[in-house]
């Protein structure tokens, strides 16, 4: 069974669910770009809690619609650095993050000019870090509709309220601020390592 996602900025834990339960993903690349979503933000837990991380992205005032595949990244500031800065102090206390955290860097220094590229990248070293091996291509064309059991494109949606019944693994911050749910992934890595892809195997999917 093959799987219809969206390419998104340090995707959030349930995205990484979806993905070891198929045996292909495809990524939507033609779909037009929306604001508020995982394709260019994400969730961590810091000292004050929930934390919003997002990649500012250049507004094209040529194109009303333009596709989410020719969004081009602002690099005329170092978000970058803010970036990493901010993961770095969120979770450097955490069980595993000196493990991971080399394989990280790389990502915040390279510059990337499409924001699709960035969060591809993204994906494929956190793949790594999973040991995750499923197939990955690309949406030729754009369909409003595909059948119910491969779209999973609705994941890609921050703002949803969508509420993700996701078993509680210990988090840094959660004797302060209790357990929250679907942080990005790199949440998951940092707290629970190795053992991260045996928990994305044992929650509930389909949604």
């Amino acid at each position: 069974m093959s799987l219809i996602i969206h390419s998104t900025y340090f995707s959030p834990v349930v995205q990484y669910v979806a993905m070891v339960n198929t045996d292909e993903v495809i990524f939507e690349k033609e779909d037009h770009y929306q604001k508020q979503t995982y394709r260019n933000r994400c969730y961590i837990y810091g000292a004050n809690g929930k934390q919003i991380l997002t990649v500012p992205v250049l507004h094209q005032r040529n194109f009303e619609h333009p596709k989410t595949r020719d969004i081009r990244i602002d690099n005329s500031f170092a978000w970058q650095v803010q970036h990493l800065k901010s993961i770095q102090t969120a979770y450097r206390s955490s069980p595993f993050f000196e493990y991971y955290e080399d394989e990280l860097i790389p990502l915040f220094q390279e510059e990337f000019t499409y924001l699709t590229d960035l969060n591809l990248a993204t994906d494929q070293v956190i793949s790594t870090m999973l040991d995750l091996e499923v197939k990955k291509s690309f949406t030729g064309t754009y369909n409003a509709e595909y059948p119910e059991d491969q779209d999973n494109r609705f994941l890609v949606n921050a703002k949803s309220g969508i509420r993700y019944d996701l078993k509680k693994y210990q988090q840094v911050f959660m004797e302060k601020y209790g357990f929250i749910s679907n942080l990005s992934i790199l949440d998951l890595l940092f707290n629970e390592g190795t053992n991260a892809i045996n928990y994305l195997e044992e929650q509930k999917f389909p949604f």
